[in-house]
């Protein structure tokens, strides 16, 4: 088995922690990724597996497919052991909306913090709005991290047991944290939550190996 993936890229990470969770031997293709680049020139094989142009990309044997939730519903039915999922159509419908709402509702307004981790614009009225986009933006969250440690007061887990719902969430919430967002230490059960899962081996290695990403792109060239 084989996974494209990106040094800072959220959704290659959650696959490789869906993999190593179950146990799945794969190797790894890190595609090229620069400050001033991005993700250009695009690695080809990405370019002929995803239409998109984007990672993840799983190749296993024969069968190639794209995009993180895709790649867990496939992982869920080809490599059940240990599952990802809760038993029964309502609990596995709550899991999914649990992993959408991480990509798609809460991480959102993680991106809004880019402009933190940036050299400051040189317009003042781009910054002024950035400020206002950032306010928005921590209110929203702050009302996320409510309610998620609402629901972890009562479990240890967002669906139960261990999900793809809380490899979801824990990289979205990693995103708010190295973007400079709201802390989670002002939501106790959310906190512990995500120490929790930083201690499985899956957890925390995906969360070291994009820190130090962090500093190898921001030292200054030719250090």
């Amino acid at each position: 088995m084989k996974l494209y993936s990106g040094p800072l890229s959220l959704f290659s990470r959650k696959v490789e922690i869906a993999l190593s969770e179950k146990g799945v031997a794969f190797e790894r293709v890190m595609v090229p990724f620069t400050q001033e680049r991005g993700y250009q020139p695009k690695h080809p094989d990405v370019l002929a597996a995803n239409p998109k142009g984007q990672v993840p990309v799983l190749v296993d044997g024969d069968f190639t497919l794209f995009d993180s939730t895709l790649i867990f519903e496939y992982l869920e039915e080809a490599y059940p052991t240990p599952p990802l999922m809760p038993k029964g159509a309502v609990a596995r419908a709550q899991c999914r909306m649990m992993e959408l709402r991480a990509d798609e509702v809460v991480f959102p307004h993680a991106r809004t913090f880019f402009y933190r981790t940036d050299p400051p614009h040189p317009d003042p009225a781009r910054r002024a709005a950035d400020e206002e986009a950032g306010a928005r933006a921590e209110a929203a969250l702050r009302d996320h991290f409510t309610a998620l440690a609402e629901i972890l007061g009562r479990r240890d887990f967002l669906c139960g047991d261990l999900s793809c719902a809380d490899i979801a969430m824990f990289m979205t919430v990693l995103w708010t944290q190295r973007l400079k967002g709201p802390s989670i230490r002002d939501y106790p059960a959310l906190a512990a939550w995500y120490d929790r899962l930083r201690a499985r081996p899956p957890f925390g290695k995906a969360a070291a190996e994009i820190a130090a990403a962090d500093r190898e792109l921001t030292r200054p060239i030719g250090n």
